[in-house]
């Protein structure tokens, strides 16, 4: 692919530029007038910016874009510039101002370095759930060690958080739990895992009261069955920044309705009719960052699932709050087709 494929024209709606950002798989998009000449940068850190900002998505992309970005004047000054700084992307550009070339810092050009942001920081993976959507695989297998390509998916989740530093896992158990703490205990690893078992099944939130005592920080929460290829340590700086008890890391979605909608009032009369309406909205993934308050709070053995516990705290009015992402940063297995398109897409990689 050529350096426009990368662009978009300055009458291009946010939506449409996130959802380029989504198909092109990179973190970052460029803003070009008709001579190729560079008038802005959208990355993935604008869209959230935007989004949290309560921004309308059908508005041009220079509502949202960074209109003074750091460019390069060569291939080299940009290179150069990689080892000295994290950026998302490095743009070329010529003296007249227009883009001829870019480095993104990410995949073979990214300059490797070892993350630390979750050192300190837990992550506690619900995996006690029976899989049922999963048959006939969960009928012999607990979810948490279907294999994806060669490797379990909890192993991927474990793998994502282990690239930022994350070295302590705990897991909340309870169908087939044996089986996923022999695996665990024979596997080779280089970091600490926890096993806590419940009695009986306490739903997708209420196994964290088994950790009282256990975790005293903030951490993160995920399903057995998701993966998040994004920020991790982004997505737990902005939950200190907004002050959040609890962060939903939330994937933006785009739903296009494949017929005319038709709205009208009390009385049957049409004001208004809309060919085949684009909505955008933000989608719960399943994974979250957590105050350890959460643990302290919740009964012993009481039955509850996650986003039930965060709507309490809403309807006390403390802050839960999102981490925007694009919808290809979120895999989820929990369906059927989901997880093939899942083996697929690692299998293709691999």
């Amino acid at each position: 692919m050529g350096i426009m494929d990368y662009t978009v024209l300055p009458d291009t709606s946010i939506r449409d530029a996130i959802e380029k950002i989504d198909r092109l798989n990179k973190r970052a998009i460029f803003v070009v007038d008709s001579r190729k000449r560079l008038l802005g940068l959208f990355t993935e850190g604008d869209m959230r910016k935007y989004i949290l900002s309560d921004g309308n998505l059908s508005a041009s992309i220079t509502e949202a874009m960074n209109c003074s970005p750091i460019v390069f004047d060569s291939v080299i000054s940009a290179k150069k510039a990689q080892k000295e700084q994290k950026m998302v992307v490095y743009p070329v550009v010529s003296p007249w101002g227009e883009l001829t070339d870019a480095i993104f810092g990410d995949g073979e050009n990214e300059n490797k370095k070892i993350n630390t942001g979750l050192n300190d920081i837990p992550l506690v993976i619900m995996a006690g759930g029976k899989g049922t959507r999963l048959y006939p695989y969960t009928k012999i297998l607990p979810k948490a060690l279907i294999p994806i390509g060669n490797t379990t998916i909890t192993e991927r989740i474990i793998n994502q958080f282990y690239n930022y530093g994350c070295r302590d896992i705990h897991f909340i158990l309870n169908h087939r739990a044996n089986m996923i703490k022999s695996y665990y205990e024979d596997l080779e690893k280089n970091y600490a895992v926890h096993y806590h078992i419940e009695h009986e099944f306490l739903g997708t939130g209420g196994g964290l009261s088994l950790l009282k005592g256990k975790i005293n920080s903030t951490f993160f929460l995920s399903n057995c069955d998701i993966l998040i290829n994004d920020d991790l340590e982004c997505a737990l700086k902005t939950h200190r920044v907004q002050k959040n008890i609890i962060t939903f890391l939330c994937a933006v979605k785009n739903l296009v309705v494949p017929y005319g909608v038709i709205n009208t009032d009390t009385s049957g009369k049409i004001i208004n009719m809309t060919e085949k309406p684009e909505y955008t909205f933000l989608t719960n993934t399943g994974v979250y960052v957590i105050e350890p308050e959460v643990i302290n709070d919740l009964k012993e053995n009481e039955f509850i699932h996650f986003p039930e516990i965060a709507k309490r705290y809403i309807e006390k009015g403390r802050k839960v709050g999102v981490f925007p992402i694009p919808e290809k940063a979120w895999l989820d297995m929990g369906q059927f087709a989901e997880m093939e398109n899942m083996m697929k897409e690692f299998e293709d990689k691999e």
